[in-house]
């Protein structure tokens, strides 16, 4: 339990739950947590999340220490390629599910994660890292996770005003028909498939960019720049325009059929060679929620990718 005693200064003005989640560098969430077990004193007695706070009020706040999170550390390799004592930048490998959930109660990113770093500092009260946006289990890449509360609610407001940067690598199924294209189609959940995402009015806003780097025979190598963060998104947008994720299954199963000639030929090797699906979050830009500066995360394509690349690229 640590305490924290002080007066409100100068200036002090609106609800006291807003009030505490700055001063103290918590979630609302966690300070009405706090308000509900009778942790926050304001001039001796229990306070309100609706109380109003003004200049000279004396406020005590009993914060616990964060308990044990339900999931359990595992030592699963991981790559961190950065990260101090507000967050963490890491390279995840393909194959790693981020999240425990039903099918994948263990073996995660999650519970690498408390393994791998010794000094988090909770989030909303309970010891895990603040994931703050997501990579599918067979997309591998650069991932930011928050270490403290701080970090996890300056991070998801900067990822919801679209100020962090996500860049990929993806090989798509033929040819972009300009160097340039954007995607601005909204996706919602598959009315029939709960698997698979769609395309579909009233879905969410959803916007790609898609910039083409090399051309193959029968396919392109593109970076595609995310503006929102659906699920699947890349995927699903580069399948409604006719261009699927090359070795996505779930979005492009048999793409390489629709070829005709030589390109059908060559369509086929490029399939049999790529292990899973061409799509690896590469750059990651944000302005770092505590230290105020910006910074760029690079990651290259992990060598099986590298190899498909390095085939397609010669035409064979």
């Amino acid at each position: 339990m640590t305490r924290h005693r002080w007066t409100a200064g100068e200036g002090a003005s609106g609800r006291l739950d807003v009030y505490l989640a700055a001063r103290l560098d918590l979630s609302r969430s966690r300070v009405a947590a706090l308000l509900a077990d009778k942790n926050i004193l304001v001039d001796g007695r229990p306070a309100k999340k609706s109380d109003p706070v003004s200049p000279g009020r004396e406020i005590e706040a009993d914060v616990p220490a964060p308990v044990p999170a339900t999931a359990r550390p595992q030592d699963i390799p991981l790559d961190i390629i950065y990260q101090d004592g507000d967050l963490a930048v890491v390279n995840k490998q393909a194959g790693l599910v981020v999240h425990p959930a039903p099918g994948h109660p263990d073996g995660t990113l999650v519970n690498a994660l408390l393994h791998h770093i010794g000094d988090l500092a909770g989030i909303g009260g309970t010891l895990r890292p603040g994931i703050v946006h997501r990579l599918d289990q067979d997309t591998s890449g650069l991932m930011v996770v928050a270490k403290s509360d701080r970090a996890h609610q300056a991070l998801s407001r900067a990822l919801k005003a679209r100020r962090v940067k996500r860049t990929y690598l993806a090989a798509l199924w033929g040819r972009l028909g300009d160097p340039h294209v954007t995607v601005d189609r909204p996706i919602g959940r598959h009315r029939r498939d709960r698997t698979r995402m769609a395309v579909m009015s009233g879905g969410r806003p959803s916007r790609t960019h898609f910039r083409h780097l090399e051309g193959w025979p029968a396919a392109c190598l593109c970076e595609a720049e995310l503006d929102t963060g659906r699920t699947h998104q890349i995927r699903v947008h580069s399948a409604a325009i006719g261009h699927p994720v090359v070795g996505d299954t779930l979005y492009g199963a048999g793409r390489e059929r629709g070829f005709a000639g030589e390109q059908r030929h060559w369509a086929a090797r490029l399939a049999r060679r790529t292990p899973r699906q061409f799509l690896h979050a590469h750059r990651l830009e944000f302005v770092h929620p505590v230290a105020r500066e910006a910074v760029t995360f690079h990651s290259p394509l992990p060598p099986e990718l590298e190899a498909v690349r390095t085939w397609a690229s010669r035409g064979e």
